[in-house]
């Protein structure tokens, strides 16, 4: 039997690498970005067309390379970082294992223009596909400018699952914004369409994130700073009353590389417990130093996960820390006795007498007695005259000796006809009532501020209240947009929002969803916009929270279909503009919820799959009772 068994080809390897390294525009970028910032770059250029799709350059000052080292760089593990096993538990650069160059030239067509600095003229490499088309020696400058072009343009099938260009953009937005973050001494600038987005200059860490996120966040901001013998923290934690529910701005970096990592961040969480509410995030930027021996970097393919040695020791050193940053800054509530408004209290003098209070009233006071001349015998004339009863009581109580001497005188069958008309009609109309409830229940009864319960012919149905109305509001908004009908509620004063780049990609993407859905938003430049009207009925609503809550969530669900968008936002609308738990309903407002509810296509369920209602049928009740 013949041996089936062999090695692949390298051409057919460094696509099989690339699928793993190389998933997107933004990966591209990451690791060219990464290499130059290893290479002591101090300047560094990102320019973008069709969000990566056409091109993606990237353009350094760093060390360069030589014609030999520009030629290796593309093989598989090809490194300049490691020379034996011990350097990889010794690491402190950004990449290592020497497959990203070579994962790109698999998927993309490269050209690589190169320099030393001890050198007069530079190579120039072109690859596409792995294979080596040109090398030659030209005239550029000290670093490395590699030009990407028709990235996945060998796999038809990876560059057609691409999402659309303001998806892709955002990506390469959120991994340019994490490399600057953890490098300001470095200067950035990101160009995509030729439009400049980012130009970052070299700066401290608090101004860089100011110049990424906007210089709103440095009033919220408090300094977070610990030295133990296994770790070290430093940076910035936001604080609770800027907790909101999306978009929150949430970054670890370990050695100077960013990482997730859901058990610190729950560490970090549970330090603001009592302080947030319950399913609100807050904005953290924290930098941790550990030796390299005591972490893993290689357990991820995109490096963005980290494994440590003691993790729950890191856990309870982090917690700490946030706490401390939290009490040290007044940030926990706090009863404050030295304040300028304390009213002033007179001190106590032994020499001061007491008087106790008199007591003054009328002893002659009668509020029964009448005066002769028809006054009151006090001052309180109006109140005798309106309180004084009739002293006439044999003209009132002279019928009852009648009355019951005609009682004692009727015939018992009187009686009985008198008991029966005044108790049988109640009980018929009782009975009446419960039979037309069973048919048709025009009552309804709301418990616990959440639950309208109503009856049926099948027994007792139980209707989520908030889901409901978000299901009748869903359907209202869809309907709008598919009309292009929404009705704008015009502001008198004009509500401004300030995004971050990375979002104002994603609000310019669904801005015609937006006016759909009857918002006018304005783009004022510089990341600002002017929101000049907002959709009739959301009127109580903060109009700057909800279009951020819309743009984080389309910015999560990465939706780049239109329908999806508009499905995105229709429901971030109207899980806003629901009613909340606990709102007290009459029967009235019930009613019209009820009825709106099943004049829906599918109200069984809100549009993201959740339960709105439930039936107790008749027969699961009676059995409650045998």
């Amino acid at each position: 039997m013949s041996d089936i068994i062999q090695l692949l080809p390298d051409s057919v390897a460094n696509q099989i690498a690339a699928g793993e390294v190389i998933q997107r525009p933004a990966s591209v970028i990451k690791e060219l970005v990464e290499n130059a910032i290893d290479a002591d770059a101090k300047n560094i250029q990102v320019l973008v067309t069709d969000a990566g799709k056409t091109t993606i350059q990237v353009i350094d000052d760093g060390k360069g390379m030589s014609e030999t080292d520009a030629r290796l760089s593309f093989e598989r593990h090809a490194t300049s970082k490691i020379r034996e096993a011990a350097d990889l538990f010794a690491l402190r650069t950004m990449g290592f294992r020497g497959e990203a160059l070579a994962s790109i030239a698999a998927v993309a067509q490269v050209e690589l223009k190169t320099r030393q600095v001890s050198e007069e003229l530079g190579t120039k490499i072109t690859i596409a596909g792995s294979k080596v088309e040109e090398q030659e020696t030209v005239s550029c400058s000290v670093g490395s400018n590699f030009l990407i072009r028709n990235l996945f343009f060998n796999i038809p099938a990876r560059r057609k699952f691409l999402k659309a260009n303001s998806t892709e953009l955002s990506n390469i937005l959120a991994e340019f914004e994490r490399i600057a973050l953890v490098h300001p001494d470095v200067s950035f600038s990101l160009y995509s369409n030729d439009s400049e987005i980012f130009n970052l200059p070299a700066t401290t860490i608090r101004q860089r994130i100011m110049s990424v996120f906007g210089k709103k966040l440095n009033q919220q901001l408090l300094n977070v700073d610990v030295d133990t013998s296994l770790i070290k923290i430093s940076g910035y934690i936001a604080k609770p009353e800027t907790a909101r529910k999306k978009g929150a701005n949430q970054y670890f970096f370990v050695n100077g590389r960013y990482m997730r990592h859901p058990y610190f961040h729950k560490a970090v969480m549970d330090a603001y417990e009592k302080l947030i509410p319950v399913g609100e995030q807050i904005s953290y930027f924290l930098y941790i130093e550990v030796a390299p021996a005591n972490i893993d970097v290689n357990i991820h393919p995109t490096k963005t996960e980290i494994k440590f040695e003691n993790e729950q020791a890191i856990w309870q050193i982090i917690s700490a820390a946030v706490k401390e940053s939290l009490g040290k800054f007044n940030a926990i509530p706090t009863i404050d006795f030295d304040t300028a408004d304390m009213p002033d209290i007179p001190a106590f003098e032994q020499s001061n007498a007491f008087v106790q209070p008199q007591i003054h009233y009328n002893s002659d006071f009668n509020p029964f007695k009448n005066n002769t001349d028809g006054s009151s015998s006090n001052t309180h004339t109006h109140y005798s005259r309106m309180s004084s009863p009739s002293t006439d009581w044999e003209n009132l109580y002279g019928g009852v000796g009648r009355a019951s001497k005609m009682n004692q005188e009727a015939s018992p069958d009187i009686e009985e006809e008198l008991i029966e008309t005044t108790f049988e009609a109640p009980v018929a109309s009782t009975l009446y009532a419960e039979e037309t409830m069973v048919e048709k229940s025009t009552q309804h009864l709301q418990l616990k501020g959440r639950f309208i319960l109503t009856s049926v012919k099948s027994g007792l149905m139980l209707i989520d209240q908030h889901r409901a109305h978000i299901r009748v509001l869903f359907d209202r908004y869809m309907a709008q947009i598919s009309r292009k009908q929404g009705v704008s509620q015009g502001m008198l004063f004009p509500e401004m929002l300030q995004l971050p780049p990375s979002e104002v990609a994603v609000l310019e993407s669904i801005n015609d969803e937006l006016t759909a859905l009857g918002f006018d938003v304005t783009n004022l430049g510089g990341g600002s916009f002017a929101i000049n009207a907002i959709p009739e009925g959301v009127e109580g609503l903060n109009p700057v929270e909800l279009i951020h809550n819309m743009v984080h969530t389309a910015q999560e669900k990465g939706g780049d279909v239109c329908e999806e968008v508009q499905t995105i936002l229709a429901l971030t609308l109207a899980q806003a503009s629901a009613i909340v738990y606990g709102q007290v309903l009459t029967n009235a407002e019930m009613s019209n919820l009820v009825d709106s509810l099943f004049a829906c296509l599918s109200p069984n369920y809100t549009p993201d799959g959740k339960i709105v209602l439930y039936t107790l049928r008749e027969e699961e009740i009676e059995k409650l009772f045998k």
